[in-house]
């Protein structure tokens, strides 16, 4: 008898690779239960089951005495059969857990098992795993059979059981892809620095080469396209861009609009945004189908990233110029020169302060303290002009009446609400502000 035990051990060992100790500790805990039932002890009964790990022997001593195993009789051994099998189970579900959790963001072969609702059961092999309908590709239809490649994104225990949660959707999975299609980035030649991804639209990936003789785009695309082409085949006709990666801001930006060509580009440091310039012809290129160039450029690149054709760029000039030149004080000549010098609008002349465009050879001190003083004139008339407008509201609401727009509403509407900064500033002076790199600027 103890010999056959032991063979069933060594072969749920082997089989199901679970711990032969596990397993005899599993029928020892499964005896004892049978045991308790069969003589109808309560818990305070004593008993203890061993089994010898070399000869397979076993001896139970219940409430101090020594009884054979036999005396258990047909019903005890179909309860100790029924904890065993539950034992072996819950040893089989640690053993999952612990391989699968130890391979969470990795890839996985699976075929397309049934479906539970809109979650996908996929057959790992050994077990299952669940593909919920937030990791699902849109395009994507699946048919039981079908064979993915896919992303282990966690491995949880729920109840007794291992839940094994796969995705087709993270960027993650891209970058795996990656590194098993092309040789380079597997050898650490070529390492990939960032990715965005639309799932089923659109990827951008960002890869440098550490090695001078090898062209980390033209690696990463292989001959007529040929390693690229089956990453896009495995994400059934995703698009994918290889950018350049750059560790200068501007040249990155760039590089992540591509295939759109950009003609220049302005940023913003402090606020991380780029404002970039290209052609009328590039511009629907630029910014992608429901934006979604720009979108996936600004996370890749990881700048806020704003689109502007040259005919956009000089209507803006001409805006703010005009804008500008509204002040007596400045005219439309030094308006042009402070726009140059990147002042777009009179928000920006405020928030500069009188010590700041005192600074400007074109305007001095004298004429600082000028236009600070329209701006703090401006600022006041608006604010009156605003009061009017609430007390001529409060008097058509008295009077019931609701159509119409506040005759004060329209007021000053160039420049007079950004000129606000420059009554509580005091033109004081204090502003302290670097110089400007956007578009007027340069």
């Amino acid at each position: 008898m103890g010999v056959e035990l032991l063979r069933i051990v060594d072969a749920i060992h082997r089989d199901k690779k679970i711990d032969k100790g596990i397993v005899l500790r599993g029928i020892e805990s499964a005896l004892s239960s049978a045991a308790r039932k069969h003589y109808k002890l309560d818990d305070t009964a004593g008993i203890e089951i061993s089994i010898d790990e070399k000869s397979g022997d076993i001896s139970a001593i219940i409430d101090g005495k020594r009884v054979a195993p036999e005396e258990l009789g047909r019903i005890a051994a179909q309860t100790a059969k029924q904890v065993i099998i539950q034992k072996i189970r819950e040893a089989e579900q640690d053993v999952l857990f612990e391989e699968y959790q130890g391979r969470v963001g990795t890839l996985v072969n699976g075929i397309v098992q049934r479906f539970e609702g809109p979650t996908v059961i996929i057959n790992l092999g050994k077990t299952e795993g669940v593909l919920p309908r937030s990791e699902q590709i849109y395009s994507e239809s699946y048919q039981p059979g079908d064979r993915l490649r896919l992303y282990i994104l966690d491995v949880r225990r729920v109840g007794s059981k291992t839940r094994i949660v796969l995705s087709r959707t993270d960027s993650r999975l891209v970058q795996l892809l990656f590194q098993l299609e092309i040789p380079e980035i597997a050898e650490k030649i070529i390492a990939i620095k960032s990715i965005a991804r639309e799932a089923g639209y659109r990827s951008k990936v960002a890869v440098q080469s550490f090695d001078s003789k090898v062209d980390c785009v033209g690696a990463c695309v292989g001959v007529r396209g040929s390693r690229i082409k089956s990453i896009v085949e495995e994400l059934n006709g995703e698009k994918i861009d290889i950018v350049r990666w750059s560790d200068a801001p501007r040249e990155f930006v760039c590089e992540s609009l591509k295939p759109a060509k950009v003609d220049q580009t302005y940023l913003d440091e402090e606020t991380e945004t780029a404002t970039v310039v290209v052609d009328d012809s590039q511009l629907s290129l630029a910014i992608g189908r429901r934006g979604q160039n720009v979108r996936l450029a600004s996370r890749l690149s990881g700048w806020e990233i704003e689109i502007v054709s040259k005919a956009q760029l000089a209507e803006r000039a001409v805006e703010g110029v005009a804008e500008l030149a509204a002040i007596p004080e400045i005219g439309e000549e030094l308006a042009g020169h402070l726009y140059r010098e990147g002042f777009e609008s009179l928000q920006d002349l405020a928030d500069a302060g009188e010590q700041a465009l005192a600074g400007i050879a074109a305007i001095g001190p004298e004429k600082a303290l000028e236009i600070m003083a329209r701006l703090r004139q401006m600022a006041e008339e608006y604010a009156r002009s605003s009061e009017g407008a609430g007390d001529e509201d409060g008097a058509e609401e008295d009077a019931d009446s609701t159509d119409g727009e506040s005759p004060g509403s329209g007021a000053l509407e160039t420049g007079s609400a950004p000129v606000q900064a420059a009554e509580d500033a005091g033109g004081s002076g204090d502003a302290d502000e670097e110089s400007k790199t956007g578009p007027a600027a340069q």
